[in-house]
Parts: structure tokens; sequence; C-alpha cells
């Protein structure tokens, strides 16, 4: 892919900044903070997504309505996302449009004010998203699994924070957390489009001229205390949910590409993982049954959904459990090995052919590691994994007893 061929570069303030070049008439814009809900403190929580929200409402030189005209009126997206470790501030537009949207992300990253009034109202806002949010099992249960898995840490904290915590932000609550965190150290800009990087240097540093430099943050506090959890509980569902999972290497383990590898075979998004082909095709107990890994910077968490009728949850969950003991047990065939390997790189060039998916690896790649890995590089590192590497991470992070287990049953 010879078209991946991102640069990297550093303004004068600090600013990293990962640029691609594709001859493409829509171009991609995200600003990445490291300030996602990990960094609330104990009566923060929420915050950080509440600050995503307002940033929308009001700036030094533009009202709510013109921030949000400023890039639709020209048949581009404005969005945002708030994420454990990250949050994102990001557009997608026509190429000659790419001053307005810069300047526009600059804007609101540097010069916010949160009108009370409007501040009032988002609240309003969140509380019908936590709402909708509740009503919703199939989402709901990773963020109580989580909550449970990183008990009395920030990691398990709910990004949309709780009705009472909503409830107390206050307009220097989000002034705070954007001095602490809203720095030029501590942001990375990744652009993927048709416009020359000296351009796009010129148009960043005009503005960005009044963003800080740096702030003085708290260290993130490591999650050591994992303790495995079995738990049932009745709820108002049509369908029983449930999520079995345990913790993980770090992204900055060396072991991130293996267990990446092993958890796609398990249950990847393929129609051939052994997850699926065992519980929904073979015999047919769930509908939807999938695996993911995911990982933050001290540590990481596995975990596998299904969703199934009550009668059929328990035999689903330990066809699971042994589809689990095979790979703790059962070496891959070279066969085998190869043909996980290349799918694993079939779906990495997947999620490179979206720019817009392109533009936000790259940015969330720069803000986790400092670089940017080429294909290639990717490539040989899945090409170095053994059979043998994976029996062992299997043992190590998937076995039963170190699982942890969340039914929502009806």
């Amino acid at each position: 892919m010879k078209r991946f061929q991102p640069s990297i570069h550093t303004l004068p303030n600090g600013v990293r900044v990962v640029y691609l070049h594709v001859p493409n008439q829509v171009a991609h814009l995200g600003y990445f903070f490291a300030a996602g809900s990990r960094f609330e403190s104990e009566n923060q929580v929420g915050l950080a997504h509440f600050l995503e929200h307002c940033v929308f409402k009001g700036t030094q030189k533009r009202k709510a309505i013109h921030i949000l005209s400023r890039i639709d009126s020209v048949g581009g997206e404005l969005n945002a996302y708030t994420a454990k470790e990250e949050m994102c501030l990001h557009a997608s537009f026509s190429k000659e449009h790419t001053a307005k949207a810069i300047d526009l992300l600059s804007d609101i990253s540097i010069h916010s004010i949160f009108p009370p009034k409007e501040i009032e109202k988002e609240k309003e806002v969140i509380l019908d998203e936590l709402n909708s949010y509740m009503d919703s099992p199939g989402e709901k249960i990773f963020d109580d699994f989580e909550a449970e898995l990183f008990k009395n840490h920030s990691l398990g904290n709910n990004i949309l924070g709780t009705k009472e915590s909503v409830e107390s932000f206050t307009c220097s609550d989000l002034e705070n957390f954007v001095s602490s965190y809203f720095t030029a150290d501590n942001l990375v800009i990744a652009f993927v489009g048709n416009v020359s990087y000296p351009r796009l240097e010129k148009l960043l540093l005009n503005s960005l001229e009044g963003i800080p430099l740096t702030a003085q943050r708290n260290e993130v506090v490591p999650f050591l205390d994992y303790k495995p959890f079995h738990i049932r509980t009745k709820e108002a569902n049509y369908q029983t949910h449930g999520v079995i999972g345990g913790m993980a290497p770090s992204y900055k383990s060396d072991n991130r590409i293996p267990m990446s590898l092993l958890i796609n075979l398990l249950g990847g998004p393929a129609l051939n993982s052994r997850l699926n082909l065992t519980v929904r095709e073979k015999y047919g107990l769930a509908y939807t049954v999938e695996a993911s890994y995911n990982t933050y910077a001290d540590t990481g968490f596995w975990q596998i959904y299904l969703g199934s009728e009550s009668k059929n949850i328990d035999k689903a969950i330990e066809l699971i459990y042994k589809e689990v003991k095979l790979l703790e047990t059962k070496e891959l065939t070279s066969i085998q090995l190869h043909r996980a390997k290349e799918q694993l790189k079939g779906h990495l060039a997947l999620g490179m052919d979206s720019n817009s998916g392109l533009m936000q690896g790259l940015g969330k790649s720069m803000l986790a590691f400092n670089q940017i890995d080429t294909l290639q590089e990717m490539h040989q590192g899945i090409d170095k994994i053994t059979s043998k590497q994976l029996l062992e991470m299997a043992a190590t992070f998937i076995k039963r007893e170190a699982s942890s287990e969340l039914i929502f049953d009806c």
C-alpha cells in the first residue's frame, strides 16, 4: 500500500502533527487530546464527556449556532468523541474548506467560554443520553463489565458519568479541565487529505497561536488490583446478554500483537471465527457472539460478548470455554497459523480503506506511541508470531480460572 506513507512533524509550540497526503476531494482532520475519562478525579466522573459536548456551545468569537453551522453549512461533518484515554474533536469536509475546519477546531479547543445557559441545557441533553443508554442492555453490559473489572479505579468509571455528577458540574470545572489537558504538549493533530503540508502547517500555526504550551497534570494511577468475578442479574430484557473477559497486555507490551491475533482468531469480525462457527453456525445458540481486545497505557482487557435466549445461555458459555481451552492446549498447525496471520493483515488493510478511519487511527497511534508504524512494519510484527506464543497467550490471559462473567438474564 504505497499511499500509506504518513509523515510526522512537530510545530514550534510542541504540537505533534501526523500528515498523510491522499489525492481526494474530501479531507479529514482530528485534534486528539490525552484527556479521557481515566484522567478525572473522583468527583469529576463524566466531566471529560461533558466537556466534549460543551466545547460546541460558544467561544470568544462564535455562538453555538455559528460553531454548529461552520462546517455543516458547506456539506461537511463536525463531531467529537470521548474515550478512556483520549478526547477527539474531528471534521470531514471538502478540501477547499480546510482553513475553515482548522480555524474552527482550534477555536473550540482554545477559546471556549462555556455560557452558563448553554451549559445547563446541555446537562439535560446528557441526562437524556444516559437514559437512552440505560434502555440499551446490549450497550450497558459493556460499561457494567468494565466497572466491575476495574473496580475502584478511574478506568472503571462510566464515560457518561452519573445523573448526580452531571448535574453538579460548573463552568469552573470545565475551565480547570481545559487548562490541565488542552495544551500543546498534550495534543496530536492528524490530517488526511489533498492539501500540501507547508500550507497545512501555516494554517495550524496561525490558528493555534494562543494555545497554552504545557500544564501540570496528575500522574496516571496504574491499575493493579484485578479480581475475577461472576455476576448474574435479572434485567427487563427480551434476550439474555453476557460478557466474559479478563485482563490482557497493555498497548505498550510486546505481547500486544500476539494477543490481537489470538482474539481475532477466537471471535473477531470474520464469519469464520471459532466462536461464530461453533456457537452460532453449528449450534444456533446466539445471534451475536464476538470477541474484542482493548488496550490502555498500563493494562488491557479482552472480552467476549454474546446475546442468546435465556434457555441457551449456559450451554453457549460452556461452548465458549471449550474453544478457549483448545487455544490453551492445542497448538495451531503451520497452515492454521498462516491463515490466521493473513486474515489479521487483511483486516488491517480494510481498516485503512476509509480515509476517515485512517485519520482516526493515525491520531490515536501517535497519541499512544508517539510514532506511526508502516503497514510493512505491522505485517513484520504479525509474521514473527509463533504458534507457541499464542499457546502461551491463551494459557496466561484467557484461561477460565482467570476469567470473569457478567450476565444480564431476562
